[in-house]
């Protein structure tokens, strides 16, 4: 790997998160709503993924490393763009999200936008470009793609998969309006009450196998712990859970019989004197 050229790389991919996030906040001061920045999230490693290709043209293809090097493109355009359209779809008309407003809530008097675009937006940037770390060091590898890259993208295939099907069930369930106020148990939401952030795990996971079998790519393993961690127990899970779990009948008896995170099989179903959540 070529450390100079990959200095720029890394100062570049960072300024193309930060052009993303910025165009967002725009958007989002023109609305009202920062909802839309969950659609900047798969549109900034999408970003990140372009500018790293093309700055890495001249470093990343030797001895058959180009195929590695376009995996690992590929790869983060097709989630990265998936996730974007299904969350603007989902999101089309919809009001400002509860987390962002809780959020802004606690913004200091007359610095809303200061506050919105430091803990929404500029936060945002610096995680997708940390995350994305294992993706540009896989661009400037030289080899060709050896079973630990070819296992990273079974794993990626896996997670892309198991979110968006994930993501199909729920959206066909809230279609039907005889499911209203219910939760969401069936498919594989009766094996783990996250399938969309289970998937996301896996798929970072797989990429970050795209560079695994190079010292530089351990080096980058906080990328995939980082996106791990938020999904599991930062800003993903526990923060959507606690908003369930104040206005969603029935969600206590579905969190007590489905797994949080990690798929298994739901526990016996136990009925009581409340709502059912099936």
């Amino acid at each position: 790997m070529n450390a100079a050229a990959f200095a720029v790389n890394l100062a570049a991919t960072a300024g193309a998160a930060l052009v993303v996030m910025l165009a967002a906040f725009a958007v989002g001061l023109r609305t009202g709503r920062h909802r839309g920045v969950d659609v900047a999230w798969g549109l900034a490693f999408t970003a990140i993924a372009l500018t790293g290709y093309a700055l890495s043209a001249n470093y990343g293809g030797g001895a058959g490393g180009g195929l590695r090097r376009a995996l690992a493109t590929a790869l983060v355009v097709v989630w990265g763009l998936r996730l974007a359209a299904h969350i603007a779809r989902r999101g089309r008309g919809a009001p400002e999200d509860p987390r962002y407003a809780r959020m802004l809530a606690r913004a200091p008097a007359g610095r809303r936008t200061a506050y919105a675009l430091r803990k929404v937006y500029l936060l945002q940037a610096a995680i997708a470009w940390f995350v994305s770390l294992p993706v540009q060091a896989a661009q400037y590898l030289p080899d060709p793609p050896g079973a630990v890259v070819w296992a990273g993208v079974l794993l990626w295939a896996f997670g892309l998969c198991f979110e968006a099907v994930g993501d199909h069930q729920l959206a066909r369930f809230r279609a039907d309006p005889a499911n209203r106020g219910r939760v969401m148990d069936r498919g594989l939401w009766a094996w783990t009450r996250h399938p969309n952030y289970f998937g996301d795990a896996c798929v970072w996971w797989g990429l970050f196998l795209l560079a695994a079998d190079a010292p530089v790519g351990w080096a980058c393993i906080g990328g995939p712990l980082l996106m791990t961690w938020l999904l599991a127990f930062g800003s993903g899970r526990p923060m959507l859970e606690r908003q369930l779990a104040a206005g969603k009948p029935g969600w206590a008896e579905y969190a007590a019989r489905t797994s949080s995170f990690l798929p298994r099989p739901p526990r016996r179903r136990v009925r009581t004197g409340g709502a059912d959540g099936a």
